[in-house]
């Protein structure tokens, strides 16, 4: 049987929880509960797991900076060690679950050298911290830091990512029924000079790159996964309602950069226009029932013909 190939987007709360101590054994233990629903659809699906980095490349910088007598290393090289770190997390989970043909893959993203985002900061990392440490902490690190709701939190640089390198590789991979990890954190980023490629310092979006990785491999399907368990209109109001089944046009007013669900939106957005298949949001425990559209939402080029619920994958 020719599976079809799907791409998650794997949030950070997959791997910790937001106040969560950012230890070895918890992220474990919500990983463990993530691989049991991936597992499921590897039954039916050739998976590649993109996941996000923002907790444990904001701790590796705290670790970084905490050594004085070696200069700090550069934040691609530690998007590359989070990659390393909970690729061989996830790939443990997962074959516990019984999945024998994991693969990690190493994955550099190019970005433009001229992007806005490096004179505008935006891509929060790291812990959350009081807002009258702000002061304090700019002077000792060199941080740039904005309010994330009550708290402030470091920010860095988030360009759009250009293509992932690595995507050849990915693609023979899952044709070859692997179940691939990839692009965690957002892929490394690199420019490219007269040298070839050079790392630069940002956090590239993973959701974006995930729907970029989705397009160049020519997936069926994106799956963002979050906290969340749909797209709501009115939100936090009593008249909020989930929405199951858009169009991009009908999503197109979420595609804000709230540093929430707007890269999420922007992301599904670009897949489906640029694809014409599906894709969809929701949480990662209802992850069998938004591929069936009980749940979750999910995200069209066009109105579907019929009505009624129905199996949309």
């Amino acid at each position: 049987m020719i599976k079809k190939k799907i791409v998650i987007a794997l949030g950070g709360n997959a791997m910790i929880k937001r106040g969560e101590n950012i230890s070895f054994e918890n992220q474990m233990k919500n990983i463990n509960s993530a691989a049991r629903f991936i597992a499921q659809l590897s039954h039916e699906y050739n998976i590649a797991i993109v996941h996000g980095n923002g907790p444990q490349v904001g701790l590796l910088a705290l670790q970084n900076n905490a050594y004085t007598e070696v200069p700090a290393y550069p934040l691609d090289v530690l998007v590359a060690e989070t990659q390393g770190m909970l690729g061989y997390m996830l790939m443990q989970s997962l074959q516990q679950q019984g999945l024998q043909d994991v693969s990690c893959v190493l994955t550099r993203v190019e970005v433009e050298k001229n992007d806005p985002a490096f004179v505008n900061p935006t891509k929060f990392i790291g812990p959350v911290y009081l807002a009258d440490q702000q002061s304090q902490l700019e002077q000792q690190h060199g941080w740039t830091l904005k309010a994330d709701g009550e708290f402030i939190r470091r920010v860095v640089p988030s360009p759009s990512p250009v293509q992932v390198l690595e995507a050849g590789q990915i693609t023979r991979l899952l044709d070859d029924n692997h179940t691939v990890i990839c692009c965690g954190g957002g892929g490394m980023p690199v420019v490219h000079s007269d040298l070839g490629y050079q790392g630069v310092e940002a956090v590239i979006d993973k959701d974006l790159v995930a729907s970029m990785l989705a397009e160049q491999i020519n997936a069926d399907y994106l799956l963002i996964l979050t906290d969340a368990d749909a797209i709501y209109t009115d939100w936090g109001t009593p008249q909020q309602k989930a929405l199951r089944d858009v169009t991009i046009e009908q999503i197109r007013p979420f595609a804000v950069p709230d540093g929430a669900m707007g890269p999420k939106a922007e992301a599904v957005i670009q897949f489906v226009e640029n694809t014409g298949c599906l894709a969809f949001i929701g949480a990662l425990k209802d992850v069998d029932q938004i591929l069936t559209g009980e749940k979750g939402t999910c995200i069209r080029s066009h109105a579907p013909v019929t009505t009624g619920r129905s199996l949309v994958v």
